[in-house]
Protein backbone atom coordinates (compact mmCIF):
# COMPACT_ATOMS: atom_id res chain seq x y z
CA UNK A 1 0.00 0.00 0.00
CA UNK A 2 1.21 3.65 -0.82
CA UNK A 3 0.38 6.79 0.12
CA UNK A 4 -0.73 9.40 -2.47
CA UNK A 5 1.08 12.88 -2.45
CA UNK A 6 -0.48 15.87 -4.22
CA UNK A 7 1.17 19.13 -4.93
CA UNK A 8 -0.66 22.49 -4.36
CA UNK A 9 -0.48 22.22 -8.51
CA UNK A 10 -1.65 18.62 -8.69
CA UNK A 11 -4.45 19.34 -6.18
CA UNK A 12 -5.27 22.81 -8.46
CA UNK A 13 -5.59 20.67 -11.69
CA UNK A 14 -7.96 18.16 -9.79
CA UNK A 15 -10.29 20.25 -7.89
CA UNK A 16 -12.53 22.23 -9.69
CA UNK A 17 -15.07 24.87 -8.21
CA UNK A 18 -18.09 22.53 -9.26
CA UNK A 19 -16.68 19.66 -7.13
CA UNK A 20 -16.23 22.02 -4.08
CA UNK A 21 -19.21 23.39 -3.93
CA UNK A 22 -20.68 19.73 -4.23
CA UNK A 23 -18.02 18.50 -1.58
CA UNK A 24 -19.09 21.26 0.86
CA UNK A 25 -22.73 20.99 0.39
CA UNK A 26 -22.62 17.02 0.95
CA UNK A 27 -20.27 17.81 3.68
CA UNK A 28 -23.02 19.99 5.54
CA UNK A 29 -25.64 17.67 4.77
CA UNK A 30 -23.66 14.98 6.37
CA UNK A 31 -23.07 17.23 9.71
CA UNK A 32 -26.67 18.39 9.82
CA UNK A 33 -28.13 14.82 9.83
CA UNK A 34 -25.21 14.02 12.78
CA UNK A 35 -23.54 11.89 10.53
CA UNK A 36 -20.33 13.41 10.97
CA UNK A 37 -17.77 13.49 13.88
CA UNK A 38 -15.80 16.46 14.83
CA UNK A 39 -14.36 17.96 17.34
CA UNK A 40 -13.75 21.32 18.32
CA UNK A 41 -10.79 23.20 15.81
CA UNK A 42 -7.41 23.52 17.83
CA UNK A 43 -5.38 26.72 18.29
CA UNK A 44 -2.08 27.40 18.83
CA UNK A 45 -1.04 30.56 19.39
CA UNK A 46 1.95 32.07 18.25
CA UNK A 47 2.39 34.87 20.28
CA UNK A 48 5.59 36.70 19.64
CA UNK A 49 4.54 36.76 15.68
CA UNK A 50 0.80 37.63 16.26
CA UNK A 51 0.22 34.20 14.65
CA UNK A 52 -1.43 30.70 15.28
CA UNK A 53 -1.69 27.54 13.94
CA UNK A 54 -4.83 25.33 13.95
CA UNK A 55 -5.38 21.96 13.56
CA UNK A 56 -8.91 20.48 12.44
CA UNK A 57 -9.88 16.41 12.53
CA UNK A 58 -13.13 14.91 11.70
CA UNK A 59 -14.66 11.81 10.31
CA UNK A 60 -16.83 11.29 7.64
CA UNK A 61 -17.97 7.69 6.25
CA UNK A 62 -15.05 5.88 5.77
CA UNK A 63 -12.55 8.07 6.21
CA UNK A 64 -11.20 11.19 8.53
CA UNK A 65 -8.24 13.56 8.40
CA UNK A 66 -6.87 16.38 9.32
CA UNK A 67 -5.68 19.86 8.43
CA UNK A 68 -3.04 21.79 10.02
CA UNK A 69 -3.29 25.41 8.93
CA UNK A 70 -1.84 28.87 9.73
CA UNK A 71 -3.02 32.24 10.01
CA UNK A 72 0.50 34.20 9.67
CA UNK A 73 -0.42 37.81 8.87
CA UNK A 74 2.79 38.88 8.23
CA UNK A 75 4.26 36.41 6.56
CA UNK A 76 3.80 38.26 3.27
CA UNK A 77 5.39 41.64 4.14
CA UNK A 78 8.17 39.75 6.27
CA UNK A 79 9.33 36.65 4.49
CA UNK A 80 7.49 36.65 0.76
CA UNK A 81 5.35 33.24 2.37
CA UNK A 82 1.49 33.03 2.17
CA UNK A 83 -0.33 34.32 5.45
CA UNK A 84 -2.17 30.76 5.00
CA UNK A 85 -0.41 27.46 4.37
CA UNK A 86 -1.93 24.26 5.22
CA UNK A 87 -1.38 20.87 4.70
CA UNK A 88 -3.98 17.88 4.45
CA UNK A 89 -3.52 13.88 5.83
CA UNK A 90 -6.50 11.74 4.58
CA UNK A 91 -6.84 8.45 6.11
CA UNK A 92 -8.91 5.05 5.92
CA UNK A 93 -10.96 5.32 8.91
CA UNK A 94 -11.12 1.64 9.51
CA UNK A 95 -7.61 1.08 8.83
CA UNK A 96 -5.91 4.52 10.05
CA UNK A 97 -3.71 3.54 6.39
CA UNK A 98 -2.98 7.39 5.01
CA UNK A 99 -4.57 7.12 1.95
CA UNK A 100 -2.83 10.63 0.79
CA UNK A 101 -1.00 14.04 2.34
CA UNK A 102 -1.93 16.76 0.08
CA UNK A 103 -1.35 20.78 -0.11
CA UNK A 104 -4.23 22.34 1.99
CA UNK A 105 -3.86 25.92 0.98
CA UNK A 106 -5.86 25.66 -2.31
CA UNK A 107 -8.70 23.37 0.05
CA UNK A 108 -8.74 25.81 2.52
CA UNK A 109 -9.28 28.99 -0.26
CA UNK A 110 -12.32 26.53 -2.25
CA UNK A 111 -13.90 25.03 0.24
CA UNK A 112 -14.58 28.60 1.92
CA UNK A 113 -15.65 30.11 -0.98
CA UNK A 114 -17.62 26.84 -1.70
CA UNK A 115 -19.38 27.30 1.98
CA UNK A 116 -20.73 30.94 1.04
CA UNK A 117 -22.14 29.68 -2.15
CA UNK A 118 -23.61 26.53 -0.46
CA UNK A 119 -24.88 29.08 2.08
CA UNK A 120 -26.47 31.95 -0.42
CA UNK A 121 -28.33 28.73 -2.14
CA UNK A 122 -30.13 27.91 0.73
CA UNK A 123 -30.59 31.03 2.65
CA UNK A 124 -30.95 33.25 0.42
CA UNK A 125 -34.46 34.49 -1.13
CA UNK A 126 -34.08 34.77 -4.81
CA UNK A 127 -31.31 34.46 -7.28
CA UNK A 128 -29.62 37.71 -6.99
CA UNK A 129 -29.22 40.56 -8.69
CA UNK A 130 -25.91 41.87 -7.15
CA UNK A 131 -23.45 40.59 -4.92
CA UNK A 132 -20.98 42.63 -3.24
CA UNK A 133 -18.03 41.53 -2.45
CA UNK A 134 -16.13 43.39 0.81
CA UNK A 135 -12.54 42.05 1.18
CA UNK A 136 -11.10 41.68 -2.34
CA UNK A 137 -8.06 39.18 -1.48
CA UNK A 138 -7.76 35.85 -2.63
CA UNK A 139 -10.37 34.50 -0.70
CA UNK A 140 -12.98 37.31 -2.63
CA UNK A 141 -12.30 35.26 -5.86
CA UNK A 142 -13.08 32.04 -4.32
CA UNK A 143 -16.37 33.46 -3.37
CA UNK A 144 -17.10 34.98 -6.70
CA UNK A 145 -16.22 31.91 -8.13
CA UNK A 146 -18.69 29.33 -6.52
CA UNK A 147 -21.45 31.85 -6.46
CA UNK A 148 -21.05 31.52 -10.38
CA UNK A 149 -21.73 27.50 -9.87
CA UNK A 150 -24.63 28.47 -7.81
CA UNK A 151 -26.16 31.60 -9.60
CA UNK A 152 -26.75 32.91 -13.49
CA UNK A 153 -26.51 36.94 -14.03
CA UNK A 154 -25.30 38.90 -11.02
CA UNK A 155 -23.55 41.98 -11.24
CA UNK A 156 -20.75 41.79 -8.81
CA UNK A 157 -19.73 44.90 -7.03
CA UNK A 158 -16.47 45.26 -5.45
CA UNK A 159 -15.01 47.43 -1.98
CA UNK A 160 -12.00 47.09 -0.96
CA UNK A 161 -9.90 49.57 1.89
CA UNK A 162 -7.40 49.33 -0.62
CA UNK A 163 -8.53 50.23 -3.52
CA UNK A 164 -6.40 48.66 -6.26
CA UNK A 165 -6.88 45.19 -4.83
CA UNK A 166 -11.10 46.49 -5.49
CA UNK A 167 -9.90 47.47 -8.84
CA UNK A 168 -7.96 43.99 -9.99
CA UNK A 169 -10.85 42.12 -8.72
CA UNK A 170 -13.38 43.98 -10.60
CA UNK A 171 -11.52 43.64 -13.79
CA UNK A 172 -10.92 40.07 -13.71
CA UNK A 173 -14.24 38.87 -12.67
CA UNK A 174 -16.16 41.74 -14.56
CA UNK A 175 -17.45 43.91 -11.68
CA UNK A 176 -17.44 47.66 -10.67
CA UNK A 177 -15.77 49.26 -7.78
CA UNK A 178 -18.89 50.64 -5.35
CA UNK A 179 -18.69 52.18 -2.18
CA UNK A 180 -18.62 49.96 1.27
CA UNK A 181 -22.37 51.06 1.94
CA UNK A 182 -23.13 50.28 -1.90
CA UNK A 183 -21.33 46.67 -1.50
CA UNK A 184 -23.31 45.71 2.05
CA UNK A 185 -26.48 47.03 -0.13
CA UNK A 186 -26.32 44.03 -2.41
CA UNK A 187 -28.75 41.54 -2.32
CA UNK A 188 -25.89 38.87 -1.31
CA UNK A 189 -23.17 40.06 0.92
CA UNK A 190 -20.00 38.54 1.17
CA UNK A 191 -17.08 39.59 3.91
CA UNK A 192 -14.13 38.51 3.74
CA UNK A 193 -11.32 41.08 6.45
CA UNK A 194 -9.55 39.94 9.07
CA UNK A 195 -11.31 43.07 10.97
CA UNK A 196 -11.68 43.03 14.53
CA UNK A 197 -14.18 46.62 14.55
CA UNK A 198 -17.22 46.13 13.02
CA UNK A 199 -17.85 47.64 9.97
CA UNK A 200 -21.13 46.98 8.43
CA UNK A 201 -24.09 48.77 9.60
CA UNK A 202 -27.41 47.26 10.02
CA UNK A 203 -28.90 49.99 8.15
CA UNK A 204 -27.09 49.56 5.21
CA UNK A 205 -28.32 46.05 4.61
CA UNK A 206 -31.73 45.33 2.33
CA UNK A 207 -35.10 43.98 3.62
CA UNK A 208 -34.18 40.43 2.26
CA UNK A 209 -30.71 40.63 1.82
CA UNK A 210 -28.33 37.72 2.93
CA UNK A 211 -24.82 38.06 4.02
CA UNK A 212 -22.49 35.65 4.33
CA UNK A 213 -19.72 36.67 7.04
CA UNK A 214 -17.00 34.98 6.04
CA UNK A 215 -13.42 36.99 7.98
CA UNK A 216 -14.23 36.14 11.59
CA UNK A 217 -12.21 32.89 12.47
CA UNK A 218 -10.32 33.28 15.87
CA UNK A 219 -11.83 35.01 18.73
CA UNK A 220 -12.22 39.15 18.89
CA UNK A 221 -12.90 39.31 15.23
CA UNK A 222 -16.11 40.50 13.98
CA UNK A 223 -17.16 42.39 10.47
CA UNK A 224 -20.98 42.84 11.24
CA UNK A 225 -22.55 45.36 13.88
CA UNK A 226 -24.34 43.91 16.50
CA UNK A 227 -27.35 45.59 15.24
CA UNK A 228 -27.29 44.31 11.70
CA UNK A 229 -27.14 40.95 13.61
CA UNK A 230 -30.37 41.22 15.97
CA UNK A 231 -32.36 42.50 12.48
CA UNK A 232 -31.30 39.28 11.06
CA UNK A 233 -31.96 35.70 11.04
CA UNK A 234 -28.49 34.01 11.93
CA UNK A 235 -27.08 30.80 11.35
CA UNK A 236 -24.20 29.46 12.02
CA UNK A 237 -21.99 26.12 11.02
CA UNK A 238 -21.15 24.93 14.39
CA UNK A 239 -22.02 26.06 17.93
CA UNK A 240 -19.01 25.68 19.34
CA UNK A 241 -16.58 27.44 16.76
CA UNK A 242 -19.15 30.42 16.07
CA UNK A 243 -19.44 31.37 19.93
CA UNK A 244 -15.39 31.05 20.62
CA UNK A 245 -14.14 32.61 17.74
CA UNK A 246 -17.13 33.37 14.41
CA UNK A 247 -18.97 36.58 13.90
CA UNK A 248 -20.65 36.00 17.07
CA UNK A 249 -17.88 35.58 19.35
CA UNK A 250 -17.56 39.19 20.79
CA UNK A 251 -21.32 40.08 21.13
CA UNK A 252 -21.83 36.63 22.72
CA UNK A 253 -18.98 37.32 25.14
CA UNK A 254 -20.59 40.63 25.86
CA UNK A 255 -24.13 39.34 26.31
CA UNK A 256 -25.40 41.17 23.06
CA UNK A 257 -25.95 38.29 21.70
CA UNK A 258 -27.49 34.44 22.92
CA UNK A 259 -27.99 31.16 22.03
CA UNK A 260 -31.37 31.45 21.90
CA UNK A 261 -30.99 33.94 18.74
CA UNK A 262 -29.38 31.57 16.37
CA UNK A 263 -31.83 30.53 14.19
CA UNK A 264 -30.48 27.43 13.34
CA UNK A 265 -27.02 25.59 11.43
CA UNK A 266 -26.83 25.63 7.79
CA UNK A 267 -26.30 21.91 8.31
CA UNK A 268 -29.45 21.66 9.60
CA UNK A 269 -30.88 23.55 6.44
CA UNK A 270 -29.01 21.72 3.89
CA UNK A 271 -30.05 18.24 5.54
CA UNK A 272 -33.93 19.69 5.19
CA UNK A 273 -33.90 19.03 9.45
CA UNK A 274 -34.83 22.79 9.59
CA UNK A 275 -36.91 24.68 6.59
CA UNK A 276 -35.64 27.41 4.72
CA UNK A 277 -36.03 31.07 6.27
CA UNK A 278 -39.40 32.76 4.79
CA UNK A 279 -38.88 35.08 1.45
CA UNK A 280 -38.69 37.93 3.87
CA UNK A 281 -36.34 37.37 6.33
CA UNK A 282 -32.96 38.85 6.37
CA UNK A 283 -30.91 36.22 6.78
CA UNK A 284 -26.87 36.03 8.07
CA UNK A 285 -24.28 33.20 8.41
CA UNK A 286 -21.51 32.91 9.96
CA UNK A 287 -18.82 31.06 8.91
CA UNK A 288 -15.72 29.67 10.69
CA UNK A 289 -14.81 26.96 8.32
CA UNK A 290 -15.79 23.01 9.11
CA UNK A 291 -13.16 20.03 9.82
CA UNK A 292 -15.72 18.42 7.72
CA UNK A 293 -15.54 20.71 4.97
CA UNK A 294 -11.92 20.11 4.71
CA UNK A 295 -12.50 16.26 4.76
CA UNK A 296 -15.24 15.90 2.12
CA UNK A 297 -13.35 18.04 -0.16
CA UNK A 298 -10.04 16.37 0.29
CA UNK A 299 -11.53 12.58 -0.17
CA UNK A 300 -13.33 14.09 -3.56
CA UNK A 301 -9.70 15.26 -4.58
CA UNK A 302 -8.17 11.88 -4.12
CA UNK A 303 -11.07 10.13 -5.64
CA UNK A 304 -10.59 12.40 -8.65
CA UNK A 305 -6.42 11.75 -8.62
CA UNK A 306 -6.74 7.97 -8.50
CA UNK A 307 -8.82 8.21 -11.47
CA UNK A 308 -6.68 10.37 -13.35
CA UNK A 309 -3.27 8.92 -12.57
CA UNK A 310 -2.69 12.21 -10.71
CA UNK A 311 0.28 12.72 -7.76
CA UNK A 312 3.24 10.67 -6.69
CA UNK A 313 2.75 7.27 -4.67
CA UNK A 314 5.35 6.50 -2.35
CA UNK A 315 6.00 4.34 0.73
CA UNK A 316 5.76 6.83 3.62
CA UNK A 317 5.37 4.43 6.65
CA UNK A 318 7.84 1.90 5.29
CA UNK A 319 5.31 -0.73 4.30
CA UNK A 320 7.75 -1.60 1.11
CA UNK A 321 9.84 -4.37 2.73
CA UNK A 322 6.54 -6.25 3.92
CA UNK A 323 4.73 -5.99 1.09
CA UNK A 324 7.91 -7.74 -0.49
CA UNK A 325 8.34 -10.49 2.01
Amino acid sequence: MRTLVLSRSEVERIATMELAVSAVEDAFAAFGRGDATMPPKVYLPIEDHDADFRAMPARLGDCAGIKWVNVHPHNRDLHGLPTVMAVYVLNDAATAFPLAVMDGTRLTSLRTGAAGAVASKYLAQRAPKTIGFIGCGAQAYTLHGAHRVVFDGFESLAYDRNIDSAKRFAAEVGGRVVSLDQAAGSDIVCTATPSRTPFVHAHWIQPGAHVNAMGADAPGKRELSTETLERAEVYIDDVHQATASGEINVPFASGDFSLEDIAGTLGEVVAGVLPRPSLAATTVFDSTGLAIQDLSLARAIYDAARSQSIGQEIDLIGLGSRESA
